[in-house]
Parts: C-alpha cells; structure tokens; sequence
C-alpha cells in the first residue's frame, strides 16, 4: 500500500498478518486475503488520522523474551514516547536494556507494534529499521492527531 512515508508491504498467512515493513519485498505468485487487506485499511485510517488502535490479528514469530517486549509495546500510548531505560523499568528488568533493544529491533510488524515510540534516554530519536525520517514522521503525526506532547513547527 501506499502511505504518506513511502509503500508499505503488508505480509500474511491464513491466519493473520505477521509482517508490515518499509522495505520492498518482491515475492513472486503472492496473495491479497482477508488479513492484508483489513490491515491495509487500518494503516490508511491511522495515516488518516482516525484510528489510533489497529484491530486485526497479528503473530510475529519471536521467544517468549521478544513477545514480551512486543507486547509491552502496545502499551505505550500513541502520542507519546518510552525511553529503553523506562521500557526496561517497566518489564522489571532494568539490566536488560540492549536485549530489550535488540528484541525492539527485531520487530517485523512496523506501527501496528509501536516501536517508533521507543526513544533514547536522551530524547534523541534512535535506532528505527524504517530510519529515522520515518519514525519522527510517525511520533509527530501521532502527537499532532492526539494533540499531546511538543509539535515540530513546519515553515
């Protein structure tokens, strides 16, 4: 699909959707189903601007470790960010910050696991496999839509 921050490609098995990536995977003799095409149109709603919680199922192969730190993801509200030190803190586990990165960068489901709300303790915006142009595009449309936190002024 089509999005404001380049295509988007959207993978999925007869039973949900396992990857949503920026990079351009051509796959010969592939399929649109039901999964890829709700996702298609909840990642057009949260381009949009009005979807903020994606519904449709996701599986993301990963070890117990890795499912953990995707799903304490999802609980960081849209608009707002995590540092890795804070992501840690929350997962009980405050020495385990690389692994806890690692496992961040180790997502294969772009936005839907918000991942772009991880940041440095610093502030600064780092590590992101979409690159970073991308993930301040997202944390800046999330906090415009939402109206939280502090908006970059475009001239």
């Amino acid at each position: 699909m089509h999005s404001p921050i380049g295509d988007v490609s959207i993978f999925a098995d007869e039973r949900a959707v396992n990857t949503i990536s920026f990079l351009q995977s051509a796959k010969a003799d592939l399929k649109e189903n039901d999964h890829t095409y709700q996702a298609a149109a909840e990642l057009s709603a949260y381009f949009d601007g009005s979807l903020q919680a994606f519904t449709f199922s996701e599986k993301q192969p990963g070890t117990v470790f890795q499912q953990g730190v995707w799903q304490a993801l999802k609980t960081i509200p849209y608009g707002t960010t995590l540092s890795y030190a804070g992501l840690s803190a929350q997962l009980e586990n405050p020495l385990a910050i690389r692994a806890i990165a690692a496992a961040n960068g180790k997502n294969n489901l772009a936005i839907v696991v918000p991942c772009h709300r991880v940041i440095g303790s610093s502030g600064k915006l780092v590590g992101y496999a979409g690159e970073l142009w991308r993930k301040q595009w997202l944390l800046n449309h999330e906090r415009e839509i939402s109206q939280q936190g502090q908006l970059l002024l475009n001239f």
